[in-house]
């Protein structure tokens, strides 16, 4: 079973990293979708608009959706689509070794992906003294 990946980002973040994972791991091995949201956003507008791009990349597991910043406005329209019925997870703080993580370990369901993707976040922090 596998997990679609759904990046909701302020603008800019997510269609970024998503350019550099593909670019180091061509073909990524998770359907993959960015939806920026303006900054001046009407989440219930933009509601149905983010739905279709989770539709693109649902997977027969659900959808791993992650977010720049917890609290802030794509973390809320996450919040919202995990309500509309499709097996969502989220997870915030979204950064590139957590992106290549999850992509690292595609045969992970629904249920693992968002430990990866967080032990990529936390993992991708390093403090170089050198």
């Amino acid at each position: 079973m596998t997990c679609g990946v759904l990046l909701l980002t302020h603008p800019g973040i997510g269609s970024a990293l998503l350019e550099v994972a593909t670019r180091l791991l061509h073909p990524l091995p998770l359907k993959t979708e960015v939806f920026e949201v303006p900054f001046d956003a009407d989440l219930d507008a933009l509601l149905p608009l983010a739905s279709a791009a989770m539709r693109k990349v649902e997977g027969d597991a659900g959808v791993l959706v992650l977010t720049d910043l917890y609290g802030a406005s794509p973390s809320n329209l996450a919040a919202r689509l995990a309500r509309l019925g499709t097996p969502v997870r989220r997870v915030s703080a979204l950064s590139l070794p957590m992106l290549l993580r999850v992509m690292n370990y595609p045969e992970q369901g629904l249920d693992q992906l968002p430990a990866t993707a967080a032990a990529g976040a936390r993992n991708g922090a390093i403090i170089d003294d050198a």
